[in-house]
C-alpha cells in the first residue's frame, strides 16, 4: 500500500514539471533582408544625366537598361567615366617647380665690371675738371661704379627669377585647365552613345 502511494505521488509531481518544460525550440530563420532596389546607384545619374521612362518601365527594368547602355557606351567610346580624373599637382609640387625655374633662370653677369669701367671713366673726367689727379678720380669712380653695377645686376637677376617663377605658375594653371577640359570632353563623348542607347529603349534622357 505504501509503495503504491509513492508511485502515485511521484507521477503527480512529475506531470506538472513535464507540462511546464518549454517545447523544443524550432530553428528560427534569420529575418529576410528586404530588397533595396533604390540602393543601387543609377549609372545615368553618375554621369550627371537623368532618364525618364516613356513606356512605364519599372525601376528594376530601368536600372537594367541603364547598366547595359552604360557598358555598351563604354565599349563603343573607349571611355570609362567612372575612372578618376587626372590628379592635380599638390601645392608643394607646384612651389618646388616654380623654385626650380627661378633657380635656373638666366642670370645677368658682368654688371660689376661694366659699372666699374663706366665709373672709372666718369671719375677720371670729373677729376680732370676739378683739377684733381685723374687717377684718384678714376679709382673713386670705379668703386662707385662697381657698387652701382652690382646693384643693377642683382635687381635684374631678381626680376628674372620672378618672371621664371610666374611663367611656371601660369604654365601649371594651363596644364590643369587643359587636363580638366580633356576629362570633360571624354565624359561628353561617352554621353552620346549612352543617350542613343537609352533613347532606343524608350527613355527620355537629359
Amino acid at each position: 500500500m505504501v509503495r503504491h502511494l509513492l508511485v502515485v505521488a511521484t507521477l503527480c509531481f512529475a506531470t506538472p514539471l513535464l507540462a511546464e518544460s518549454p517545447p523544443a525550440s524550432s530553428p528560427t530563420s534569420a529575418p529576410s533582408t528586404a530588397k533595396q532596389s533604390g540602393a543601387t546607384s543609377s549609372p545615368a545619374k553618375s554621369i550627371g544625366m537623368f532618364a525618364y521612362p516613356k513606356n512605364n518601365q519599372s525601376a528594376d527594368q530601368q536600372l537594367k537598361d541603364e547598366n547595359e547602355c552604360f557598358a555598351s557606351a563604354k565599349q563603343q567610346s573607349g571611355i570609362d567615366p567612372h575612372a578618376p580624373p587626372p590628379a592635380a599637382k599638390t601645392e608643394e609640387q607646384k612651389k618646388a617647380e616654380q623654385k626650380a625655374a627661378a633657380d635656373n633662370a638666366k642670370q645677368a653677369k658682368g654688371g660689376r665690371v661694366r659699372g666699374a669701367a663706366r665709373g672709372a671713366a666718369g671719375g677720371a673726367a670729373v677729376g680732370a675738371i676739378a683739377d684733381d689727379e685723374a687717377g684718384k678720380g678714376a679709382g673713386a669712380g670705379a668703386v662707385a661704379g662697381t657698387m652701382v653695377g652690382g646693384a643693377k645686376q642683382r635687381k635684374a637677376n631678381k626680376a628674372s627669377k620672378q618672371q621664371a617663377a610666374q611663367a611656371t605658375a601660369q604654365q601649371q594653371q594651363q596644364q590643369e585647365a587643359q587636363a580638366k577640359a580633356t576629362y570633360q570632353q571624354g565624359i561628353d563623348t561617352f554621353k552620346r552613345p549612352f543617350s542613343a542607347c537609352m533613347d532606343a529603349r524608350g527613355y527620355s534622357i537629359k
